[in-house]
């Protein structure tokens, strides 16, 4: 793929408000130059989410996220580094331009470009027609599943028409053939691949529609399923695609859950509830891809599946796998023959009584058990598998009053989802390292004193990619450092770090450094660090 001129990232940086950003996830308040607000990361009662206008960056001092415009987006729409640029480009209206590539290349992103294009038009095609007179019996079907026509048209549902209306209505707009069939819109034979279905678009993670997902209206649909997806593509994979994320994303990461649902009805249902963070998994149990895409929005996952034997397997089958990914899983339960859009109004309240994955699992277990010894084994190895908690010790006790015995274990290892450690606290020498950049960052006139010290000035290593991007003023984009120099930003801001107090704290490292030398010097050498030594601290006493 060509890869985007450093001339156009500077232009997408400078034109993206990282102010209207924001704001578009929590409301901010302006305090002197800066915005405060409700970090939309995590929840939180007070304030500790810092915005700068001035240098596009923001930092939240609860959870310690931060970075810039390109970060924001990558973190709230989960996207690649590219991805969120041309996200960027596209909702601050900058042309973007690419560096020199092969031919072969330039058609081939120009040709993805077209088929997203032939995509999206196809989605508004399928709408216009589900809207008119000939849909008003799929208008009542949706009616009758409780299904309001906004809650649809946010969805954006629509319904394909008998004959080969679309594929002629594409080529009378210059689509040819081969862009037709690499949609997935048209059969070999040319005709319309899908014919008197209700079509759900499907989309990545910008929203863009990559393919289709049709239920099944009539007996002599000529499809077999009752629901049918688009061909795979290079677009379009199903694997990775959980219905209904692009506008979830937002939830998810402001509630740290995720709801996962089988049908797409549902998640239309839910959200038409109030029940945002609502995803549906394609029809089959979560794949890694699908983990993958969630984990970096949360790692608390609802599972909630048909309670018929398919059902019952996708739950094990995703739940297993969501475990040794690392999520916490949570079990809701469901009456046979239900499904969540049955009853959006009280699925929260489901979710209130979600069981602990070491309860559903042994659960589970003894259910299906051929007899007592097997089903003592069995649970007896899960529970050893799973570390001490308060949910392992439910699911013991589940256990014994189901099979009249104790089940005898061996103590708990470490969590299988790796318990999270505690955060350090900065030490008093990480904390002078870190406010002497902060006064840097926020007084560039103190980085010429920064350049006359070296790296060994500097424990962390962190803190010395910071000195070197400092001095160097620029170098290539590192997220890591976006968000550490967001951060140090931040806390200039907030501590009123001056930059007669950021010279005074560069000048404590020098001293520092030289009281760290002194002591392992010989006795020539003593001498000359001991004068050195002398000097720092002499120009310290002019400053404070």
């Amino acid at each position: 793929m060509a890869r985007i001129k450093d001339t156009s990232v500077e232009e997408v940086k400078a034109a993206a408000n990282i102010v209207d950003l924001v704001e578009a996830r929590t409301r901010l308040r302006k305090v002197g130059a800066r915005y405060t607000g409700l970090c939309p990361f995590h929840q939180e009662k007070t304030p500790s989410f810092s915005v700068s206008p001035d240098r596009g960056t923001y930092h939240c001092f609860g959870c310690g996220v931060g970075g810039d415009s390109i970060t924001f987006v990558r973190e709230t729409e989960g996207l690649d580094y590219v991805g969120a640029l041309e996200w960027l480009a596209d909702r601050f209206h900058v042309p973007l331009e690419y560096e020199e590539s092969s031919p072969e290349a330039d058609a081939q992103r120009r040709r993805r470009e077209r088929v997203y294009a032939l995509l999206d038009q196809a989605a508004t095609f399928y709408e216009r027609v589900l809207w008119t007179d000939s849909g008003q019996a799929v208008q009542d079907y949706l009616a009758s599943r409780g299904l309001s026509k906004e809650a649809c048209s946010e969805f954006r549902l629509g319904l394909s028409p008998l004959g080969g209306t679309l594929a002629n209505k594409a080529r009378e707009k210059g689509f040819p053939q081969d862009e037709l069939a690499a949609a997935g819109l048209v059969t070999r034979r040319g005709s319309d691949y899908f014919q008197r279905r209700l079509m759900f678009p499907l989309t990545d993670a910008r929203g863009r529609v990559i393919a289709f997902q049709a239920r099944k209206l009539h007996d002599d649909d000529p499809l077999r399923g009752k629901y049918v997806n688009s061909p795979e593509s290079e677009l379009f994979h199903k694997s990775n695609v959980l219905y209904g994320l692009h506008l979830a994303r937002p939830a998810i990461t402001k509630e740290d859950r995720a709801i996962v649902v089988e049908g797409n009805t549902d998640v239309i249902a839910l959200r038409q509830a109030g029940l945002q963070p609502i995803v549906a998994s394609m029809g089959t149990a979560l794949t890694e891809r699908q983990l993958k895409e969630l984990a970096r929005l949360t790692r608390r996952v609802f599972l909630c599946f048909d309670a018929d034997a398919a059902g019952e397997e996708a739950t094990l089958r995703g739940m297993e796998l969501a475990i040794r990914e690392g999520f916490d899983v949570r079990i809701v339960a469901l009456p046979k023959g239900k499904d969540p859009a049955d009853d959006p109004a009280g699925f929260e309240e489901r979710l209130g009584q979600a069981e602990s994955y070491a309860v559903h699992r042994v659960r589970l277990e003894l259910g299906r058990a051929r007899d007592k010894q097997h089903a003592y084994l069995q649970v007896q190895d899960i529970l050893n598998g799973i570390p001490e908690s308060p949910e392992r010790h439910d699911a013991w006790r589940l256990a014994n009053d189901r099979l009249g015995l104790t089940v005898q274990l061996r103590a708990a290892g470490s969590a299988a989802t790796g318990a999270a450690s505690s955060p350090r606290l900065i030490d008093a020498g990480e904390r002078l390292e870190r406010d002497a950049l902060a006064g840097c960052v926020a007084h560039p006139r103190l980085v010429r004193f920064l350049a006359e010290m070296t790296p060994d000035h500097f424990d962390s290593e962190l803190n010395r990619r910071v000195r070197a991007q400092l001095i160097e003023e620029g170098g290539e984009e590192d997220p890591e450092l976006v968000a550490r120099l967001a951060e140090l930003d931040a806390r200039a801001a907030a501590d009123a770090i001056d930059e007669q107090t950021g010279k005074e704290l560069l000048l404590r490292l020098r001293e520092r450094k030289l009281r760290r030398e002194l002591g392992e010097a010989d006795l020539e050498r003593q001498k000359e660090l001991q004068e050195a030594l002398e000097k720092v601290r002499a120009a310290v006493g002019e400053l404070v």
